[in-house]
């Protein structure tokens, strides 16, 4: 026994030595010197400044390209760089600025040996996506990573900011902030478990992040779970383009390609439309209660396994013809079918509080929130079917509700209008709603009657806005697709439009506004455009003069109430 522990010990030892070895000729290779300033608390010692002298000495004896200079708080170089923290690790401060608050300790021993390995050779080392990323970037981003000496997962997130930095040092600032060191700080940002990362101040990263999904986080300034990779081609072929990064073009783009049709998917803003800034989603199959961003993250990452997403490009022109162009701010896409999936958008009331309390007591859903209302006072504001419906539907989950309208008549259908009396729904006739207040949540409105000028405030819970849609049928109307009556995008019963070969699905189509209803919308399409492919309707004339809008009435899009 005694033999097989020296044995062990033997071998752990040489494995050490080789290790070193391999560390000394790694630094001898770097092409740069690598400038340590540490500052310290004149008069002030304690074991974040020992221990970073120790690690530093340790380092140096591996290599003489690290040079170490110490200095107190008050010398005239700590105010050159504005440092008042003791102790603070300052490397090469003439090429980046890179600042170590607290002690390169335990685990964070890795993070300090690839920040010199990076700056000694004064190249960033990030992956080509990431580098794409980077050089988007025009403003300036100060970083703040909070670590932990017991922190194994720091040293990755550490290592994404130091490439950062190294990457485009005249934009990127980086601070390592040992949470032990300074608790204040910690406490200041409410970073109680490490790593954390801030960007101006503002929460990218909770945990450590693949490098791609890091830089992604600090180009957006907002935490990202999903990095969808650049494209560099000028040209791209493909059987399907679908228009709209919504839950109806995502869907569509998943049939699509397990039906074998190479498919690209375009989104000009974020992806998830509505549902990425909806706080809760509580009616959606399979989650009892899911965050807006986490339930599109998660359609995001099962639509990447399948499909070409292009983020941040927006369609300047469609040009028909077999095939069909469609050209984004940054390239051309040939295609043989397109699907417009491109949304519609609540109208709003242009009133003070309605953004800032969006989600906190103002919805324009009161399908998605109205249960969260039941026992409470709120109004509906408008006047034509969509008010009314969401009026009866809050009153059913056993809300206090009232509409509140700008005319004295309802634009509402009769049948739906007559509920109101039936279900005891008062309604505040001539009335503008002008402002919303409260100090967490809705807490009263502001109301002026346009007949009288008076202004008077109601104590509500909530605000439901239902004045309309705004569908996004630019694009459609600029190549001759015929739109309803609404408004919205004329489509037959499998999402065929007037012009052949062009779809639609999803909020674009009218109809009811719900995740599940535009997913399923998707679907329906995608398979639709699969069977036209292989027999293309437009050939048949009989069967396309069936579908064409031209020879056809108005047609209400299908599942339409208004």
């Amino acid at each position: 026994m005694a033999w097989g522990h020296d044995h062990t010990d033997k071998t752990a030892e040489n494995a050490q030595q080789a290790f070193l070895k391999q560390l000394k000729q790694t630094f001898a290779s770097l092409p740069n010197e690598i400038p340590i300033f540490l500052f310290s608390q004149r008069g002030k010692e304690d074991v974040f400044v020992d221990a970073s002298r120790q690690v530093i000495r340790a380092f140096r004896g591996l290599t003489d390209k690290i040079t170490l200079k110490e200095f107190n708080l008050d010398h005239e170089l700590a105010a050159k760089w504005h440092v008042d923290s003791s102790p603070t690790l300052l490397i090469d401060p003439d090429h980046y600025n890179i600042r170590w608050i607290g002690a390169p300790m335990g685990e964070e021993g890795r993070s300090f040996l690839e920040a010199m390995l990076l700056m000694g050779a004064r190249k960033s080392g990030l992956s080509d996506q990431s580098l794409k990323v980077m050089e988007r970037l025009e403003e300036a981003r100060n970083i703040k990573i909070f670590v932990s000496p017991t922190c194994p997962y720091c040293p990755q997130q550490v290592v994404n900011g130091l490439k950062a930095a190294i990457e485009r040092p005249e934009l990127v600032s980086l601070e390592i902030i040992d949470i032990q060191c300074r608790p204040d700080l910690a406490e200041q940002y409410a970073a109680h478990s490490v790593p954390q990362a801030f960007a101006n101040d503002i929460l990218i990263g909770q945990g450590a992040q693949q490098e791609e999904v890091f830089v992604s986080s600090l180009l957006k300034l907002e935490a990202q779970t999903i990095f969808i990779p650049e494209r560099t081609e000028k040209v791209v072929e493909t059987d399907v383009v679908i228009i709209g990064g919504g839950p109806a073009g995502l869907t569509a783009g998943i049939y699509t390609e397990r039906s074998g049709l190479r498919t690209a998917v375009i989104e000009r803003d974020a992806l998830g439309g509505q549902v990425a800034l909806t706080p809760i989603v509580e009616n959606y199959p399979g989650f009892t209660q899911v965050g807006g961003k986490t339930l599109v993250d998660i359609m995001v990452s099962h639509a990447l396994q399948y499909v070409q997403i292009f983020q941040g490009e927006e369609v300047l022109d469609i040009k028909p013809g077999q095939p069909m162009e469609v050209l984004t701010t940054r390239r051309k896409f040939l295609t043989k079918t397109i699907l417009l999936a491109t949304g519609a958008t609540h109208r709003q009331l242009g009133v003070p509080g309605e953004q800032q309390f969006s989600g906190r007591g103002v919805s324009y859903c009161a399908t998605c929130d109205g249960p969260l209302f039941k026992g409470r006072k709120v109004i509906v504001v408008g006047g034509g079917n969509s008010a009314v419906t969401e009026a009866l539907y809050l009153k059913h989950t056993g809300a206090s509700v009232s509409i509140v309208h700008r005319r004295d008549k309802l634009r509402a259908q009769d049948v739906l209008a007559n509920q109101l009396e039936i279900n005891g729904i008062p309604v505040v006739w001539n009335t503008e709603v002008k402002g919303i207040d409260g100090k967490q949540r809705v807490q009263k409105v502001k109301l002026w009657n346009n007949e009288t000028g008076e202004i008077s405030e109601m104590a509500v819970d909530g605000v439901f806005i239902a004045v309309g849609y705004e569908p996004a049928v630019g694009l459609a109307e600029k190549i001759g697709v015929a739109l309803n009556e609404d408004g919205y995008i004329w489509h037959d019963s499998l999402h065929r439009t007037s012009v052949p070969g062009i779809y639609s699905a999803g909020d674009v189509e009218g109809g009811y506004k719900q995740i599940v209803t535009a997913t399923g919308q998707g679907a329906a399409a995608a398979m639709t455009i699969f069977e036209d492919l292989i027999n293309p309707y437009w050939k048949n004339e009989e069967q396309f003069r069936k579908t064409d809008v031209q020879s056809s009435p108005q047609v209400q899009p299908i599942g339409a109430i208004r």
